[in-house]
């Protein structure tokens, strides 16, 4: 196609989860109830560790901006996707198209980061106890979390320009329920050998130092547990960071699920249903998982609910 002849796109139309009018209705009430889920739990996970004293530690201000980023990222997924199902017309204009995937990248990259900040802070906290509260500062916190904000923006930014950098002139109809570098690519007109190389070496980077950093971290955690000559100091120490290996685990097993399976077997339509789970049934399950299985946070909680109700008391008697 000569290059006079290109129309350049102004929209595009999502395909969404499914394409089958009769399970629009059931797929918007469970992805309504899973956002619910998720803006509630990350929200009270934000409020509890920033409100409560007993959270002020290193641990819980990585917490906190893992509930920020889950709480992000399906706000940038989530509602675009509820829309989508109650309406016929599916479409999003090009630079909505583009400020999602950015955003997008900007908060998974983030959380990928985020979790091998965290297995670090685990690996200090059981290996070097004495050391903690010098080697993870609040001022080495407060850079981690600042670093792993500032890469991800740059990641998204750059990926971001490169997906959208090629021309986009034929079919319009993307292969997902949201913008992203794959589904999009594949639709180009033009060369994407440029693109598709900067997506695939950013993100083989990024799991590859993130899971490099997770992996030596808790192979020392379990030398140092399995060092230990008392049973009780063992279970401590496990139960330190049970909550964090159960997140590590579903999130990055999805990934690897995802980018590991065989070509011959490999499609969108799967793609599509593994970034269902990491977009936004994974943002959901991390509050549960951290407090569930947490005593503090189940602790901070009864202490929240039990001031919030004799706040809600002394109100009423202010009343009468």
């Amino acid at each position: 196609m000569a290059p006079g002849n290109i129309t350049r796109l102004t929209e595009f139309i999502l395909m969404g989860v499914s394409d089958l009018p009769e399970l629009q209705i059931p797929l918007f009430c469970v992805f309504l109830v899973i956002y619910g889920l998720t803006v509630t739990g990350n929200l009270g996970i934000i409020t509890l560790t920033s409100a409560d004293s007993r959270l002020q530690t290193p641990m819980y201000f990585f917490l906190r901006h893992l509930a920020i980023i889950n709480f992000s990222n399906s706000t940038v997924i989530a509602p675009k996707v509820l829309v989508n199902f109650l309406v016929s017309k599916k479409t999003t204009s090009y630079y909505e198209c583009a400020t999602q995937l950015g955003a997008f990248l900007v908060f998974i990259v983030a959380e990928v980061f985020m979790l091998a900040v965290m297995a670090y802070d685990c690996y200090v906290a059981i290996c070097n106890p004495l050391l903690y509260m010098v080697v993870v500062s609040r001022r080495i916190c407060l850079l981690l979390v600042s670093l792993t904000y500032l890469y991800s923006f740059s990641t998204a930014v750059v990926v971001s320009s490169c997906v959208f950098s090629v021309s986009y002139c034929a079919s319009n109809v993307i292969n997902h329920f949201y913008c992203d570098s794959v589904p999009l690519l594949a639709l180009s007109c033009s060369d994407t050998h440029i693109p598709e190389t900067i997506v695939f070496v950013s993100a083989g980077t990024n799991m590859f130092f993130s899971m490099t950093i997770v992996l030596v971290s808790y192979f020392n955690i379990v030398l140092s547990i399995l060092r230990m000559r008392s049973s009780e100091g063992r279970k401590k120490a496990f139960s330190t960071c049970a909550s964090h290996m159960t997140a590590v685990t579903v999130f990055y097993g999805t990934l690897l699920f995802m980018y590991l399976q065989p070509l011959s077997s490999h499609s969108l339509d799967t793609d599509k249903m593994a970034s269902v789970f990491y977009t936004l049934v994974i943002p959901m399950l991390n509050p549960m998982i951290y407090s569930l299985r947490n005593k503090d946070v189940k602790a901070a909680l009864r202490r929240f609910m039990g001031n919030l109700c004799c706040s809600l008391k002394s109100k009423q008697f202010l009343k009468f």
